[in-house]
């Protein structure tokens, strides 16, 4: 679904990967938009790409975890281009390392990117929207919302907040019979440059623990949930797959993960020495949407189809039901006669 007007959109984590590809399928609508991460090469190269695809961009360089920061940076896009209608939080950190093995310092700061990152935006849209009692915020959760796996208990932990923070603001939201949405995205592995640079005391290096989705399919499940009032998109059926899974069979799935976990989010290459992390500070360059598994990554999901056309699948249903009813009849009127 497309907007009939060019919205005015702020997107945090815009520089790179996921981020950078809802930053891409804004700009499809020639949306005015907000980009919010802390590299500004990133930043810029995709107000080039919001401009070249006919839209209008304002880079506001920060860190999630500054509130104050995140209330200028909303501030100054209203200033520009009018008020927000769309916000969508995308920004977060990890760390791949066993519990005992990390600092609570990097403990805190991905609970405080990955978590508090986002309650900071959904605070300042939800100031500006619900007075005006209209808009639309995206938090963008995992499948790990649900299922926590080895080796992330930081994300994981903070991604299971978000999911806890979603429902208490949006029954608020029900009690004031506001016509403000809040959504959650519920993501899969997704081929992003993260596994490049997010910071691991492991040997080898990060990779997903499945073939990953690529990021305009994540960006099209996003998208499509700021324009309608669902409280959840699972995206994948490997979410799917782990929120049902955990929900039969929890402690058989613990003993599954602590044997596959572990290595499965590892290859067969080393880390280099000199690798760089982005938990602190980014790294330089424009790392653009995809990561590096291009090769193994899926470009399509039946699963997000059928969620962006219930509509259509519940009317084939129906008529599927109808002809066989009628067939029926036919039969049973033939066997009378």
């Amino acid at each position: 679904m497309r907007s009939s007007h060019p919205p005015v959109v702020m997107i945090t984590g815009a520089s790179a990967g996921v981020g950078r590809a809802v930053v891409r399928e804004f700009a499809k609508d020639k949306a005015r938009i907000g980009l919010i991460a802390r590299g500004r090469d990133g930043l810029e190269a995709a107000a080039r790409e919001v401009e070249e695809a006919g839209g209008e961009a304002l880079v506001l360089p920060l860190d999630v975890v500054d509130a104050d920061a995140v209330e200028n940076a909303a501030a100054k896009l209203e200033e520009r281009f009018g008020p927000i209608d769309i916000w969508i939080n995308a920004a977060f950190a990890g760390v791949l390392a066993r519990f005992l093995d990390m600092s609570l310092t990097d403990y805190e700061r991905v609970t405080r990117v990955t978590y508090l990152g986002q309650v900071n935006g959904t605070y300042a849209a939800l100031k500006r929207m619900v007075p005006r009692d209209r808009g639309s915020v995206v938090l963008v959760g995992s499948a790990l919302a649900y299922r926590g796996i080895p080796l992330q208990s930081a994300y994981c932990g903070a991604k299971h907040a978000i999911q806890g923070f979603h429902d208490s603001i949006r029954t608020e939201l029900i009690h004031d019979r506001s016509n403000v949405s809040v959504s959650m995205v519920q993501l899969p592995g997704v081929n992003t440059p993260q596994f490049d640079w997010i910071k691991t005391n492991l040997p080898m290096k990060p990779r997903p623990a499945s073939p990953p989705y690529q990021p305009e399919i994540a960006a099209r499940a996003i998208h499509f949930a700021a324009h309608h009032k669902r409280k959840n998109i699972k995206l994948g059926w490997p979410t799917w797959q782990a929120i049902l899974g955990d929900q039969i069979a929890s402690p058989l799935l613990d003993r599954y993960l602590a044997r596959t976990g572990v290595s499965g989010q590892q290859s067969d290459e080393p880390v280099a020495p000199d690798r760089r992390n982005n938990l602190y500070a980014p790294v330089p360059g424009d790392h653009g949407a995809h990561g590096r598994f291009d090769a193994n990554a899926r470009t399509r999901s039946s699963q997000l189809w059928l969620t962006t056309h219930r509509g259509t699948v519940a009317l084939g249903a129906l008529a599927a039901i109808g002809a066989g009813l009628a067939a029926g009849l036919f039969a049973r009127s033939r066997a009378e006669g």
